[in-house]
């Protein structure tokens, strides 16, 4: 089966042929640890996760190998410890435990690996130790820096000149660098902040090492697949493709990057300064199921922005409870939909697989669709317990209206049709109508006092 994906780095799809394929090997950027998951660090983890279920359906679970860190050191982390007095440690454990658990919540599977970067701090030490023997770092002042003028093929990811990304980006300016361009990979830590002995004095990683060496160390030189949002693309990404080519020239790192977009509220980004600011478990607190949250962010391709809306939701959990209505009286060990495979396949087209799916419950197999719902990550073993309470129910309609239509196919008389049509969108009812038959879909403004009067 041909998986095609779009590589970020030659700005095209690709035919995605892994190195080893007994050991597809895939890295995606994890979270800094200091607060709850917004649903904005939740995006990537739905998407690569998809990816993730994908590569095993294709090579098998056996030969996937999905590696995501936890950034567990940082300034951000420290500055938290000092506003709230608790421990560096107590924030990150408990921190880490929330992000597994929201994000379980909205069906996503662990990875193979969960490094966190101060577990591998001994093999950070060794790749900048490493990168300074040839040349592209250099100790100055406590800090160690990466020499970016070193490596030629700097910008190669986001396609800008080194001029435009300091135009572009807010440089650090300090007197032991030798270029602006120049990054930290490490620096010295002051007494109460997290530090490590090293032979440039006590001190800790910057934030680009630490991925690098997790990455190598978990996946080797050269690795199938590197994934995460697009704001991390500079420059982050950049510094470690700089710094993991450097470090280890007769290796690949990460043949294709993959970069999802960011996402919206309503339309606009999404700040705490526009009221619009939420978590993932703002939102399942509130009652809103984790599967619901999951279809609203696989509804956009993920090279393209995410508006979350509360229509959508609300969409969302109508769509969701018809397929599971449908899915219910399936039996497992099916296999999933060849035509939601073969979307994903397409550089993970998600919103052509909810198509496939559309029409599956339409008049599909409902063991078909138990599994495509359960390989999409849509659906557990058994339908959730929130899907099982009940909800608008519109077969009666979607049986009149079939009716009224096939009587109108032959008496070409369509006037009854549109007035239920009209009567049903005025209630805020979706309808849908296609060879397979009949779909009605409550919105978000469904109003049930408007059917009942012509019921």
């Amino acid at each position: 089966m041909e998986i095609r994906l779009h590589n970020t780095k030659t700005r095209r799809k690709e035919v995605f042929a892994p190195i080893d394929p007994d050991n597809v090997r895939m890295y995606v950027c994890g979270p800094t640890v200091y607060d709850r998951a917004h649903l904005g660090n939740a995006r990537p983890v739905v998407v690569f996760d998809v990816l993730y279920r994908l590569l095993r359906h294709v090579y098998g679970a056996d030969h996937v190998t999905y590696v995501r860190n936890f950034t567990d050191v940082d300034d951000k982390i420290n500055a938290r410890a000092e506003v709230t007095g608790r421990s560096i440690g107590a924030i990150t454990e408990e921190t880490i435990a929330w992000f597994l658990e929201d994000m379980g919540a909205l069906g996503a599977l662990e990875p193979t690996h969960a490094p966190r970067a101060t577990r591998y701090i001994d093999e950070m030490i060794a790749m900048i130790e490493g990168l300074i023997a040839h040349g592209h770092a250099y100790a100055a002042e406590g800090h160690v820096l990466f020499s970016v003028a070193s490596y030629d093929a700097y910008g190669a990811l986001s396609g800008r000149s080194v001029e435009d990304m300091i135009a572009g980006a807010r440089v650090e300016v300090a007197p032991y660098k030798r270029d602006p361009m120049d990054f930290v990979l490490w620096k010295p830590s002051e007494p109460g902040l997290p530090g490590w002995e090293s032979p440039w004095g006590r001190g800790r990683p910057g934030w680009h090492i630490e991925c690098s060496a997790m990455a190598g160390a978990l996946l080797g030189d050269s690795f199938d697949i590197h994934g995460g949002g697009n704001d991390l693309m500079f420059p982050h990404h950049e510094n470690e493709i700089a710094q993991s080519a450097c470090a280890h020239p007769d290796g690949d790192f990460a043949r294709i990057w993959m970069h999802n977009e960011m996402l919206q509220v309503e339309g606009k980004k999404m700040s705490k300064s526009l009221g619009n600011f939420f978590t993932v478990r703002d939102l399942l607190d509130e009652g809103i199921p984790g599967e619901v949250v999951r279809l609203v962010l696989l509804s956009a391709h993920y090279r393209k922005p995410m508006d979350w809306t509360a229509a959508k939701r609300k969409e969302a959990e109508a769509h969701l409870r018809k397929w599971y209505a449908r899915a219910a009286s399936g039996q497992d060990g099916a296999a999933p939909h060849d035509g939601v495979v073969a979307a994903l396949t397409d550089d993970l087209n998600t919103a052509g697989a909810i198509s496939e799916i559309h029409q599956l419950a339409l008049d599909g197999d409902a063991s078909t669709l138990r599994a495509t719902l359960q390989f999409l990550g849509l659906m557990g073993r058994d339908v959730p317990d929130w899907a099982v309470t009940p909800a608008a129910d519109l077969s009666d309609w979607e049986d009149r209206l079939a009716s009224e239509r096939a009587r109108a196919m032959d008496t070409k008389d369509f006037a009854e049709v549109d007035r239920l049509k009209a009567l049903l969108t005025s209630a805020g009812v979706e309808v849908r109508m296609s060879k397979a038959g009949v779909e009605l879909i409550p919105g978000p403004d469904f109003d049930a006092a408007k059917l009942e009067e012509d019921a």
